[in-house]
């Protein structure tokens, strides 16, 4: 499904997208912004109690080192108790609220996220590397939960304890308050925008880096084996290396504005206590200031630069986070394949299984002139496919690779859209459907099935959860499952191994089978069930999902052209186009594209019952046809049974078809045709040779046999003989 696909993007976006992706992912928060004004002020509570600790533990040593009466220091004891009780509460209050906000959106987000990528499957997700997708949904998501422990939180408890801390040094000493309010703007604004600058591109480039990365080591993995028959392991390794080296590279850069941010916010905090304690002296000088109020004024100057300390780091993870926060709403901004219509219509009733339906069967599916681009301007995948699936009807349609076969199923399933034509349900719209509503009526069965590693009653339960072991064991038996079953140590709650590899691939398309007919679709569609098989397999296989799915609706596509005559119709697909249609037994007959395919996939099918484009009559009415369609004279018992042998029938006699096997064997009166030497050559040489329509080794002529009318003479042998109904 990869043609037309959007081209895939792994460069970040613009800034625009992310500042936008921020927007809708606080809109989630709306619901919980009183969680986070308590995230706040418990927050700013948490920094002025820190502040206010210092600031009293200066008050309460300075002050006894005047040695004053202790009931005069009992007030400070007790605050410097409650204030170290009340920062950790409220510390603990903050980190509460705040990361139950942040879990809280992020399981929305999470939620969401996978709820679109359900809906771009299958069609979709090839805009997306695989890696690069577990990344957005992993990584990318949990990024945007520091937009609110650290994106939210710390600015504002910093913006309200900075504050408190400027006044309160204000009221002691006005400039002093007013040199702390500038250090404090300035570690806690210009610091974090210069750390930011220095991180921009690293903040930028560090998401899609991570998902190159994570794109890269799902290639060597799942290619594991590919990579080392070949030889090119080396060259994964490499491309997987250098894009951890550009993740290493642009860590280290993010890591060096970081580390310059924490030293101008210590830079900023030293120059402004200096400030402020040179302020205070100049005023005890002056006699303005007593020297435990200096105390006091001092501690507090350091402590307020606690709200501010960590801002720099807050916004190089805001800024991640916007590119994460981007790059998932790539994700949930991708264009669906198909739209669910705004007010959908309720599915038909099905109809009872023994019952029998015309084709105007609430449940019949039927496609008309059907035509799909994958792209605005590009070649018709399909072009004019129409086909009617009512109940019990079985469908093989068959063609090259790339003849749209998978885009009919696509189209069917509602994977798919289409740009022309039409396909109903029960006479209306498939469109009209909701798609997951339709799929419950039209199954499928995949060609690469995933198995995961649960039980074997665990993989079948993904059809149907609710399913009781009895109904599984139904399934499984149907499916041709119940022997292999039996045979496992554990019976149904035998593991499948990762990725199913304790499962052989026909057995895994029986599991994929038995998933189907446990879901119960009105319609099924097999896509390639025999693949990688063995023709013993495939032939096998095939035999067991046309006994299971009788009396269903049945869409089978496949390479495989063994097993057609039990379908009612084959439809050849070709460009997009459908070249023929018909019966099994029509189209063998008939000197088209099937019939190239279906001699080309066994040629010994032109040689073990003859050529079979034509019917067989019976044997004595074809031996008939020998004796009378060449003079009498010139028969040879053995010769005339070899001719016999190679009259054009097939593996099934009808008597109506016979006058095709008489004209047959006229019109190759005409042809060039091997003679039987009778003289010259055993009988069961001639015999050979007019059976597999080839000359039998010819034997040196003597010079009185090469002599025109010597071949009596010379040796009173009869003549060569002719037949005219060979294979010639």
């Amino acid at each position: 499904m990869s043609k037309g696909s959007p081209e895939r993007s792994d460069s970040p976006g613009p800034a625009g997208a992310g500042a936008g992706a921020l927007v809708r992912i606080f809109r989630l928060a709306r619901p919980l912004r009183g969680r986070l004004v308590l995230a706040a002020g418990a927050g700013a509570l948490a920094t002025g109690c820190g502040v206010g600790l210092l600031a009293v533990s200066g008050f309460l040593l300075s002050r006894a080192s005047e040695h004053p009466d202790i009931a005069v220091l009992s007030a400070a004891v007790v605050a410097v108790r409650g204030l170290s009780i009340g920062r950790g509460t409220f510390r603990y209050a903050e980190r509460l609220a705040s990361h139950d906000v942040a879990l809280r959106v992020l399981a929305q987000v999470r939620v969401t996220v996978w709820r679109r990528l359900a809906a771009l499957a299958p069609a979709g997700l090839p805009a997306f590397r695989s890696g690069d997708l577990l990344a957005r949904l992993v990584s990318d998501v949990d990024a945007t939960q520091d937009l609110f422990i650290r994106g939210v939180t710390p600015p504002l408890a910093a913006a309200l304890a900075g504050a408190a801390a400027a006044l309160a040094c204000a009221t002691l000493l006005g400039p002093a308050g007013l040199l702390l309010a500038a250090g404090l703007v300035a570690g806690g604004v210009v610091v974090p925008c210069l750390a930011l600058a220095g991180a921009r591109i690293a903040a930028r480039r560090t998401g899609p880096a991570r998902g190159q990365f994570g794109a890269a080591i799902q290639d060597v993995m799942a290619g594991a084996a590919d990579l080392q028959a070949f030889g090119a392991e080396d060259i994964a390794l490499g491309r997987a290396e250098s894009a951890n080296r550009e993740l290493a590279r642009l860590a280290g850069r993010s890591a060096a504005a970081s580390g310059l941010g924490a030293g101008l916010a210590s830079l900023t905090a030293g120059v402004t206590l200096w400030g402020v304690l040179l302020l205070g002296v100049s005023a005890v000088g002056s006699g303005a200031l007593s020297r435990v109020p200096l105390a006091v004024l001092t501690l507090t100057a350091l402590a307020a630069f606690e709200a501010v300390t960590g801002l720099p780091a807050a916004a190089m993870q805001l800024s991640q986070a916007r590119t994460s926060a981007g790059r998932v709403a790539d994700v949930l901004d991708a264009p669906e394949p198909v739209s669910d219509p705004p007010d959908p219509r309720p599915l038909p009733p099905r109809p009872p299984a023994a019952a029998g339906h015309a084709a105007r069967d609430p449940l019949t599916v039927s496609l008309r002139d059907a035509r799909v681009r994958y792209e605005p301007n590009g070649p018709l995948a399909i072009d004019g496919v129409s086909l009617d699936l009512p109940p019990g009807r079985r469908i093989a349609l068959v063609g090259p690779n790339g003849a749209g076969k998978s885009t009919v199923a696509a189209v069917l399933l509602r994977f798919r859209d289409l740009t022309g034509g039409s396909v109903t349900l029960g006479g209306h719209d498939l469109a009209s459907y909701r798609a997951d509503d339709v799929r419950t009526l039209i199954g499928g069965c995949p060609q690469d099935p995933y198995i995961f590693d649960a039980s074997i009653a665990e993989n079948l339960r993904i059809a149907r959860p609710a399913a009781s072991a009895a109904e599984l064991a139904q399934a499984a038996a149907r499916a041709g499952l119940a022997g292999w079953i039996a045979s496992l140590p554990d019976g149904q709650h035998t593991r499948a191994g990762p990725g199913g590899a304790a499962v052989s691939g026909g057995q895994r398309q029986r599991i994929a089978l038995a998933r189907a007919l446990l879901a119960d679709p009105a319609v099924l569609i097999l896509d390639e069930p025999t693949a990688h098989l063995d023709p013993d397999g495939r032939r096998s296989l095939t035999a067991d999902l046309l006994a299971a799915t009788a009396g269903r609706a049945v869409l089978l596509i496949t390479h495989d052209l063994d097993g057609l005559d039990r379908v009612d119709e084959i439809i050849v697909l070709e460009g997009g186009r459908v070249t023929e249609r018909g019966t099994h037994r029509e189209l063998v007959g008939r000197d088209g594209p099937f019939r190239r395919m279906w001699r080309s996939a066994s040629p010994a099918r032109d040689t073990q019952d003859g050529w079979t484009g034509l019917p067989r009559s019976p044997p004595g009415f074809s031996l008939l046809l020998v004796i009378v369609s060449r003079p009498p004279a010139r028969s040879c018992p053995l010769a005339t049974a070899a001719a016999w042998s190679s009259i054009p029938r097939s593996p099934s006699p009808t008597w109506p078809d016979w006058p095709r096997t008489w004209a047959a064997c006229r019109s190759r009166r005409g042809r060039a045709s091997p003679r039987i030497r009778t003289g010259t050559t055993s009988c069961g040489a001639r015999a050979w040779a007019a059976r597999r329509d080839t000359r039998p080794p010819p034997r040196s002529p003597s010079p009185s046999a090469s002599a025109p009318g010597s071949a009596r003479a010379s040796s009173g042998r009869r003549p060569a003989t002719t037949w005219s109904c060979s294979d010639g």
